[in-house]
Formats: C-alpha cells, structure tokens, sequence
C-alpha cells in the first residue's frame, strides 16, 4: 500500500460534477452544479482545494467558492492505491451528529457519497458527488439494480487501521441471488462466512435480522449506500458505499466501528464478477 498522501494525489485534476440530496429512502431531492479542483503545487508537496457551486450552470457565477490548502492529512481519511477514500467522524458520542464520506476514483470519473446520522444516531441524510473530469469525454453510469449485483463476485479487501498497524489484503467472495421478492447474499473473507437475507422494495434492501437492522440503498451513477438504521456508541457496527464501475467490476469502502463508538478500521474492496 502506498502512502495516504501518495494515494490522495491520485486524486489530482479539475472535476465537473453535481451534489445532489437524496432522502433517506433513496429520492433523489435536488442537485446543485459543482467544480472541484484539486491542483498539486511545490513538486506535489502542497495540495490546492478549490470548491464552487453554482446555482444553475457552471457557466454562472459561483454561488459559493471555498478554497483550502493541504500539506499533510488527518487522521480519519484513508486513502487507498487506486485513489478511493474514506473519512468521518472518529467517535460516536451520544447527542453528536456522526457522518461518513467515500470517494471512488477510475480514470476521469469520481464518485462520492456522504452519509449523515442525527444527534440521536438515526440516519437523516445523503449526498451524492458524482464528478467527470473536466474535458473528457466520459459518462456517469445507469442507477444500480439489484439484477446487476446478482451473481458470484470474487476479489481482495485492502484494511487500513486506526491504530496505524500494518495494513491486511484479505481475498474475499461474494454470491448474490435474489428469489421470490427477497435477496439472499454469502459473504466469505479470510476464515468468516457471513450470510444474510433482505426483503426487496424497489430501490431498497431491507436487512431486518440481527441486533442491528440495515437497508441498503441502490442509487444513481452505480452507487451504493449500506447502513444501520440507527448507529450507537454501545454497539459494533460499519458503515458502506458501494460503486459498480462497469457490468463485471464493483468496488466498496467500509468504515468499521468498535462497541465503544471508536473507528477501528477502513476497507476498501475491489471485486469482480466470475463465471
């Protein structure tokens, strides 16, 4: 695994894009235009963030324009070798509000999602940043489905820690079916197997068995977005983002919190289609 900072300059270049707010049942409520720059400077040891938002069209003037600079980076993002990222909060604490933010990069696309819990640890809102680079010619992808995620996938998980031991490569397999209104999916990463069954309701999986009862939301752009219904500061959990970059290639980055509320670990999952 190659340096965090490494890894964020692969992030570099002018992206043209929309944040557009989804509810927490998967509408899709409005999107504002954006550009998004990302210039390295002092032989990429200074990076140069530039924010505008646009009411309309990019081709207005900024309705917002913010600009930071970076030397160095905190320690709640991760970043991974192909450039995707995840950050958020480091701690749920009772009456706090608790977010997470994921970025995939391929190419001259990214595709970025925040998800955001309530002071009370219920989940209130999203955002989803879908970016081309400016200049190219490339496209977003179709809304994700649950048919394009039926299937046997097999790939390797990268985990980065927060107590900064040594990153794992874990080989993972997933088998996705979906029968008679329900999905049922096998997970199997080292010496686990994990199995679990959701009820299909459109563009939502409701996972209802557990302590923890789950949905996950199926999106624009190939993106998904994998959470508890209510986080808590007592009980182990992780939050999921999900991208289906083409019909056979799919990447996840999940942040994984302890029983105290603690981030312990993010993950970033590169699987592809088999058979």
């Amino acid at each position: 695994m190659e340096s965090n900072w490494d890894n964020f300059l692969k992030n570099l270049g002018e992206w043209e894009g929309t944040f557009t707010q989804i509810s927490t049942e998967g509408e899709l409520l409005g999107s504002t235009p954006s550009i998004l720059t990302l210039e390295g400077l002092e032989a990429n040891q200074l990076v140069k963030f530039r924010l505008r938002r646009f009411a309309n069209d990019i081709s207005e003037q900024p309705t917002s324009d913010r600009v930071q600079e970076y030397r160095s980076l905190g320690k709640q993002a991760v970043f991974f070798d192909t450039g995707a990222f995840s950050k958020g909060s480091l701690q749920v604490a009772p009456f706090a509000e608790f977010g997470a933010e994921y970025g995939f990069v391929a190419g001259d696309r990214r595709s970025r999602l925040v998800q955001l819990f309530d002071p009370q640890g219920c989940f209130a809102s999203q955002t989803l940043i879908r970016e081309i680079r400016s200049g190219t010619g490339a496209t977003l992808r179709p809304a994700l489905t649950v048919e394009q995620l039926v299937g046997k996938w097999e790939g390797k998980a990268q985990t980065a820690y927060a107590d900064w031991k040594a990153p794992e490569t874990t080989v993972v397999s997933l088998e996705i079916r979906a029968i008679d209104g329900y999905l049922h999916q096998q997970l199997a990463f080292g010496s686990r197997t994990i199995s679990s069954t959701a009820h299909i309701d459109g563009n939502r999986l409701h996972f209802e068995a557990g302590a923890t009862p789950r949905q996950v939301l199926l999106l624009p752009d190939g993106v998904s977005s994998n959470i508890p219904v209510q986080v808590s500061h007592r009980q182990p959990f992780f939050v999921e983002a999900g991208w289906l970059l083409s019909d056979n290639e799919r990447q996840r980055l999940i942040r994984s919190y302890n029983d105290k509320g603690e981030w312990i670990s993010s993950t970033h999952v590169i699987e592809y289609r088999i058979g």
